[in-house]
């Protein structure tokens, strides 16, 4: 099956973070604090999959204070961080949400992704994923990590199943744009 049949069925989105939602680039501040940066399309593209019904959610093995805060931004509903054995957190996401492994996607660019997207429906791998990855993946953005990855294998689930047009019409309302006195 191609990834168009594959990402009809999607129903759960979930996301790495370093090398997906950003670039993989760890930046430690002078208190020690970890810097991330992310991609602003990648986050319009996670509102755009809310606004559509699917659900989201981080899985990552290391843990930081701007990925708690982007999830709570963006509203991704479950941010696993140091998730050292990404399966378990898969397994809860299963048993929360009750779907089949073939409605969820994983967005991935390393060997630690590759338990989880073994197993389920629509694996997707990043532009610049390690190549047991991309080797994996059922799909394979264009695009690199934190450039518009996720915003891509997005945009290819909504339009596979037939949701994006219509939420580029609802953005091209006049009333989104009238501005209150």
């Amino acid at each position: 099956m191609d990834s168009i049949v594959w990402a009809k069925k999607i129903k759960l989105l979930i996301f790495d973070v370093d090398g997906v939602l950003t670039s993989g680039h760890i930046i430690f501040g002078a208190e020690g604090e970890t810097v991330k940066e992310f991609y602003a399309q990648d986050g319009l593209g996670i509102s755009l999959a809310h606004k559509a019904g699917l659900k989201t959610a981080i899985i990552t093995g290391r843990e930081s204070e701007m990925v708690r805060r982007r999830g709570a931004e963006l509203k991704i509903g479950d941010v696993y961080q140091g998730a050292m054995d990404k399966v378990t957190a898969l397994q809860e996401l299963v048993a929360k949400y009750g779907l089949a492994l073939e409605e969820i996607a994983y967005v991935g660019d390393d060997i630690n992704d590759l338990p989880v997207m073994l197993r389920i429906g629509l694996p997707c791998a990043v532009g610049n994923a390690v190549p047991e990855v991309r080797a994996a993946a059922k799909y394979i953005t264009s695009r690199q990590g934190g450039s518009g990855a996720v915003r891509e294998v997005i945009e290819h689930i909504l339009k596979a199943q037939g949701l994006w047009d219509n939420l580029i019409q609802q953005y091209m309302k006049p009333e989104r744009f009238t501005i209150s006195q």
